[in-house]
């Protein structure tokens, strides 16, 4: 979570609290995006907004190709997903895989170059799987991702493994010394709470299930287990959001209305968008990304054997809309979107 700084103070003294408390300073802009006195306003810092432009520049696009042909399935072996595509969609695909994904291996870093059908390396397995999910991430959770999509470049952007993923935080090294054993997962700032206190495995309580309960206010005067909610768990909400606004570069009345953050019907049509973000990042790491850590090698696990898993930034990246609302599906419509 990024503080914005509003007071006077000698400037040697802002270059010190800058280095140790992540400290926006003026100017900040600021835009009201609901009725005044609600507090709906947006607050964005110019210098990183100029930042985040430049790191979120969609690739070049290759065109689309003529359609008619025979089918991938009936000229190349073991091609599980990708078969209802003609030759010429699927090799147009597969060039932009490697350009979103593996840019300077090219084929071979998913293929044995000398028998493409092989699925000897585990690279090929993790990339048919996430195909897959591409697939169900465009044809079925469009009430998240609309009519722009999801590609392969969406995450990756020319990494082998999205720079923004994450996995269990429970292995800190501070996590198990001194007082740590009653730290409860919280009070050791990381990078996924936002550098806070708030509890830092929040995520992998309620991001890799279905229906977690992530809820601030208790419907009860005291937290009971007929459906009251306990301090942590509220933390714990609080601690996924601040990650969510880390990840949009937004702050929290972008979706909720400040002066009543839990009533749907002040809140903005945003926050429908991100409720189905939430459970589509939660299918995602259930269905998809966490079951792939029998297929990975051990360097690309986390500390405690979990395989890395997706939350807001790993697609947003610091924007609102991922790449400022870039086409992704444009290039490949019929190999992104299943048939």
């Amino acid at each position: 979570m990024k503080y914005i700084l509003l007071v006077a103070i000698p400037y040697v003294f802002v270059l010190g609290l800058a280095a140790i408390s992540d400290v926006e300073t003026p100017p900040i802009d600021s835009e009201q995006v609901g009725f005044r006195g609600t507090g709906m306003v947006q607050m964005t810092n110019p210098r990183i907004a100029a930042k985040l432009e430049d790191a979120n520049q969609p690739p070049d696009e290759f065109g689309p190709v003529e359609p008619g042909g025979d089918l991938a399935k009936d000229i190349y072996e073991n091609v599980q997903v990708l078969g209802d595509l003609t030759d010429d969609e699927f090799n147009h695909f597969m060039l932009g895989v490697t350009t979103w994904v593996s840019p300077e291996e090219g084929c071979g870093y998913c293929h044995n170059e000398e028998n493409l059908a092989s699925d000897e390396k585990y690279t090929k397995v993790v990339a048919r799987r996430m195909m897959q999910m591409t697939r169900t991430i465009n044809n079925e959770w469009s009430d998240h991702v609309g009519a722009t999509g999801v590609n392969c470049y969406s995450c990756h952007r020319g990494n082998h493994v999205p720079e923004y993923v994450w996995t269990d935080e429970n292995y800190h090294p501070e996590a198990n010394k001194g007082f740590a054993a009653s730290r409860n997962d919280q009070n050791l700032a990381v990078d996924v709470n936002g550098h806070t206190s708030l509890p830092y495995n929040a995520m992998a309580d309620l991001l890799t299930s279905p229906d977690p309960q992530i809820r601030v206010q208790s419907n009860l005067a005291l937290p009971t287990r007929q459906g009251g909610q306990s301090l942590q768990t509220t933390e714990s909400t609080y601690s996924l959001m601040i990650n969510m606004s880390e990840g949009l570069g937004v702050n929290c009345n972008y979706c909720h209305n400040s002066r009543a953050f839990g009533d749907w019907s002040q809140s903005s049509d945003k926050r429908v968008t991100a409720f189905h973000g939430i459970n589509m990042v939660q299918e995602l790491n259930a269905t998809y990304l966490d079951p792939l850590a029998s297929e990975l090698p051990e360097n690309r696990l986390g500390p405690n054997g979990d395989a890395p898993k997706a939350m807001c930034m790993t697609c947003h990246q610091g924007v609102n809309k991922p790449m400022y609302g870039w086409e992704a599906l444009n290039d490949h419509p019929k190999a992104l979107v299943a048939q």
